[in-house]
């Protein structure tokens, strides 16, 4: 069983720590999030602490309430608050943000030299097969027009993490990405292939943030058997891929 911390108590992370509680292989010890919680604020139902980072002294708090990983669902910055403890304690890292600047992704793959720690905008294991199977498509028909769409809650102020590191991974411009913002949506990410004489679309639905919990349980599982070092999805199911080819 893998003792695990959660960072973020926002929509995301309370579908994500519901996932986590829920499975047999996690244990959630405990929920941080930035501001104070009432006294006593446990996830509702169960007697899971929930820590506010600004009144927690989190060596101390590691220390009483030990985990084997950090599942990150918070905010940018965050890394700052907990990064030694996790380089320190050698603590398994998931994350999930999807908009670090740069100085923060440095320093997030500077853990990658004493732990081991996965790095994903999107977290949804769907989202990250699609960009798998896109490169793939690109590298086969590089002739090929593509567009990608991202359909997002009405919220949501930034173009899409996902999208662009979809629009990255297949060497096209941001300006190919087309963003829709509307109410009932929780996530949609579509790339049209323009082929002559035909279309090829890969479409990822996010239905519930659930999906969210899922991704960061199978990111843990498969991070645990890696060695330490900074890691993608797609490392990750590359990693799956390549044993399934080699074969018994």
């Amino acid at each position: 069983m893998i003792k695990v911390g959660l960072m973020g108590y926002g929509k995301a992370g309370q579908a994500v720590a519901e996932v986590l509680r829920s499975d047999p292989s996690f244990e959630l010890c405990w929920v941080a999030r930035r501001d104070v919680p009432a006294s006593g604020e446990t996830v509702p139902a169960t007697t899971i602490p929930v820590i506010g980072l600004s009144q927690t002294v989190l060596p101390e708090w590691l220390d009483t309430h030990p985990v084997d990983a950090l599942v990150d669902f918070s905010r940018p910055d965050a890394v700052f608050l907990y990064g030694e403890e996790v380089r320190k304690r050698q603590l398994m890292l998931v994350s999930a943000i999807s908009a670090y600047s740069e100085k923060e992704l440095d320093y997030v793959r500077s853990l990658g030299a004493d732990t081991r720690v996965l790095s994903s905008p999107n977290m949804t294991l769907g989202v990250n097969f699609l960009i798998l199977a896109a490169r793939l498509l690109r590298l086969i028909a590089p002739f090929a027009d593509v567009e990608i769409m991202e359909q997002h809650f009405r919220e949501k102020p930034e173009v899409s993490g996902t999208a662009r590191k979809i629009a990255e991974s297949l060497s096209v411009e941001d300006e190919r990405i087309t963003s829709l913002r509307l109410g009932g949506i929780v996530g949609h990410h579509e790339v049209i292939f323009g082929f002559p004489y035909q279309t090829v679309r890969l479409v990822h639905d996010s239905i519930r943030r659930e999906a969210f919990g899922t991704g960061a349980a199978f990111a843990l599982r498969q991070l645990s058997e890696c060695d330490r070092g900074f890691y993608t999805f797609d490392d990750l199911l590359m990693r799956i891929a390549r044993k399934q080819l080699a074969g018994p």
